[in-house]
């Protein structure tokens, strides 16, 4: 992909090798999905090796399933700070991928989620959820409450606090994350302590100037062709799958806490302001960080870019006061 100049150099210099990377790996445009996920892990861990610092020290990083009652168990990557004893507060985390793919053993989970679980204090633990088209909404989400349900019903398992539990995700992990949250609003049983949507996909459909502006040529080209993917049927079973859309404060109240950030340069950009409006309408705490200058993919860029480091630190110091509120 070309990336405007204007751009600091980083970012051109990272679109560049993506276009370079690409060219070598044909199954990036295949419409056999399971090919097309082996391409486009190849290219992620390529672009992570060059381009995202490596993984925190004194963080174990391990390989889990989870139990999941009348289903196969969840496999999941668990990231835990070698100084935290006991049981410890716990973020749920959703990988990006477009809601087709993307991986926990993508090498730029290992890189960005240790350095936050030993900057946030937490452990995180990151799920492997079903991808569309095989599986559209809501499997993902249902993977997750699955989850959920298994740490509130198995005290003590991997460690988790249930007590202090909260959700998170970039791009379409971003977007599961969100709609994981209005599902337990909705359902009640499980009292989650926070919410941290990074650069989100909270619209399946272009919304706004951004979607117009950014939808060619800033890294994020024919995203709305997924949303048919994830949500084939017209008529889903709840409103949830695109949360920019909901815009009743009833519908929205009771929500946690919310960390919201977006890329200035993002076609994704507009929806993600639209639904931190309506959660301020609804009383719901929100925080939403823009950075100037950066497009969607650009803060995993830890590596080579300034305002990505600085966007984790900031995100890693929200996470400790979500969840250590005492301290």
């Amino acid at each position: 992909m070309t990336m405007p100049t204007k751009f600091d150099v980083a970012i051109v210099r990272w679109a560049g090798r993506i276009e370079e990377l690409a060219a070598d790996l044909p199954d990036l445009s295949s419409t056999d999905f399971s090919a097309r996920r082996v391409a486009e892990k190849t290219l992620s861990d390529e672009v992570a090796r060059e381009f995202t610092t490596p993984a925190a020290p004194e963080v174990t990083v391990s390989a889990v399933e989870i139990p999941i009652a009348k289903a196969a168990p969840i496999r999941a990557r668990l990231y835990r700070p070698e100084h935290l004893l006991g049981s410890a507060p716990t973020q749920l985390f959703l990988h990006g991928g477009g809601f087709v793919s993307g991986t926990v053993d993508e090498l730029i989970n290992d890189r960005l989620l240790t350095f936050r679980a030993r900057a946030a204090d937490i452990q995180i633990l990151s799920i492997e959820y079903r991808l569309a088209p095989e599986h559209p909404y809501p499997a993902a989400v249902d993977d997750v409450l699955a989850v959920l349900a298994a740490l509130r019903d198995n005290p003590g398992f991997l460690s988790v606090d249930a007590t202090r539990v909260g959700v998170g995700g970039a791009s379409a992990g971003a977007s599961i994350a969100a709609s994981v949250a209005l599902r337990v609003r909705a359902d009640g049983g499980f009292a989650l302590l926070h919410q941290a949507l990074e650069v989100p996909a909270l619209a399946l459909r272009p919304m706004g100037e951004s979607a117009a502006l950014y939808a060619r040529g800033y890294g994020l080209d024919g995203y709305e062709q997924l949303g048919a993917l994830y949500l084939p049927d017209p008529s889903p079973p709840d409103a949830y799958a695109e949360p920019a859309l909901l815009t009743d404060p009833m519908d929205l109240r009771g929500l946690p806490e919310t960390w919201i950030q977006v890329a200035e340069h993002d076609p994704l950009r507009d929806a993600a302001l639209t639904f931190a409006e309506a959660l301020r309408r609804a009383n719901v705490p929100v925080t939403v960080e823009v950075g100037e200058g950066h497009v969607h993919g650009s803060p995993g860029l830890t590596a080579v870019f300034e305002p990505a480091r600085r966007w984790q630190r900031h995100l890693a110091a929200t996470l400790r006061r979500a969840y250590h509120p005492a301290t």
